[in-house]
């Protein structure tokens, strides 16, 4: 060991654990995934299968919406998407990605600034659009009815609330996502009375929490602000989209967010829930919690270097294609992601090292000073959790390095 002092890694998903020497991802070597070349993410649907399955025992009355900004690659969303209640879209380019796999019906479709163009094709296509603005809500009525459609419009609220301890907050506070709670009601009135399908509330106060206690509280007082809306409203929603907010353990010190412990509670809140919810139903959009563990990144070492005193091995790939495993993608302070020598996974550590990437920047770092078995170029880094926000959330483009390879299992 040298003497650079060592940073710690997240823990490994539980897929992984326990396995030696050689990393498996569904069932085969990582060598083996990445034998046709790096980087290279994989992604494992099996994993999704199991989260989806603790999701239906911890909720049995809600319906599961996948937000796929997480991760919408074509392949991937086609393997998932049956999983799933609904899908949840945020542009005109994910909307086509999901009515490629799911009925517009279970489709819904948020995001502020939606163009009129996108406005257009989710309301002739049948797509419910969470509507982000009453100026919104003014142009998707007025292209209606140039369609002579009737537009499937449920309304996004900027919740008086927010999601203690949430990795990025979204409600609470002057916001560009939603419509402030009290004018909710005035704008659902004049939906109804334009005529429109009114589908419901979407309220997503925050995101990456893993405290059961915080989502919990935030999904009870989200159920009673849909009742006093919808009171206030006059009108029973269809659908009270809950948002999600269900954080993974991406770094050192973090626990598993207890679900049947969140599931418990939501059950309790929802039995007492006032009349007018009764007929309502309820969902939950996850997208990171669905399928950030599902995916790993694996990348070969190209170089080993020492400088000052430190070791670095750089790989072939960074943060133009895992932005967030460099630290540069919604984190304050810079932590590190768990990583391992691929075929030396849970093999005894020799040495601290930087884990860098090709880039001409300092900022791509996808592990600092973490501790590592001994590795040689041409060794595979594997970087875990990185099935969400991972390909799609990084500038693809910087420096001109070549995209990487996306696999699914099969």
């Amino acid at each position: 060991m040298t003497a650079t002092t060592a940073k710690p890694t997240g823990p490994i998903p539980a897929a992984f654990v326990g396995q030696t020497p050689e990393l498996h991802i569904a069932g085969r070597r990582a060598a083996d995934w990445a034998a046709a070349g790096t980087p290279v993410f994989v992604y494992d649907p099996a994993i999704v299968a199991g989260r989806v399955a603790r999701f239906r025992t911890a909720f049995p009355d809600i319906d599961l919406h996948y937000a796929i900004k997480a991760n919408p690659l074509p392949d991937w969303l086609a393997a998932i998407a049956p999983m799933m209640d609904g899908l949840d879209v945020a542009s005109a380019g994910e909307l086509a990605c999901a009515l490629a796999v799911k009925p517009a019906a279970a489709i819904s479709f948020a995001g502020p600034g939606k163009r009129d163009d996108e406005l257009l094709v989710a309301i002739v296509g049948g797509v419910t659009l969470n509507l982000e603005s009453e100026g919104e809500a003014d142009r998707a009525l007025a292209i209606a009815d140039t369609q002579g459609v009737r537009p499937r419009l449920a309304v996004r609220v900027n919740p008086d609330i927010e999601l203690r301890g949430s990795g990025m907050r979204m409600g609470g506070r002057p916001s560009p996502f939603g419509i402030d709670a009290a004018r909710v009601p005035a704008l659902v009135r004049r939906l109804v009375a334009a005529g429109a399908d009114w589908r419901g509330f979407h309220v997503y106060a925050g995101s990456q929490a893993l405290s059961a206690e915080a989502v919990a509280e935030t999904q009870g007082a989200t159920v009673a602000l849909a009742a006093r809306l919808a009171e206030a409203a006059g009108a029973a929603p269809p659908l009270v989209n809950l948002g999600g907010g269900f954080g993974v353990p991406y770094f050192a010190g973090d626990a598993p967010l207890d679900i049947d412990a969140v599931g418990a509670r939501l059950a309790d809140a929802l039995a007492a829930r006032p009349a007018i919810l009764a007929d309502s139903r309820f969902a939950i959009e996850l997208g990171r919690w669905l399928v950030a563990e599902a995916g790993v990144y694996l990348a070969r070492v190209v170089d080993r270097k020492e400088s000052g005193g430190e070791t670095f091995l750089i790989v072939d790939g960074g943060l133009h294609h895992q932005l967030a495993a460099s630290g540069n993608f919604g984190t304050v302070v810079r932590r590190n992601y768990p990583l391992a020598v691929a075929d030396r996974v849970g093999a005894a550590a020799e040495e601290v090292v930087s884990v860098v990437g090709p880039l001409c920047t300092p900022l791509d770092r996808l592990g600092d000073r973490v501790t590592l078995p001994r590795a040689e170029i041409g060794d595979l880094v594997a970087i875990f959790l990185a099935g969400a926000y991972g390909a799609t959330a990084s500038p693809a483009a910087f420096l001109g390095h070549p995209p990487a390879r996306e696999v699914v299992a099969r």
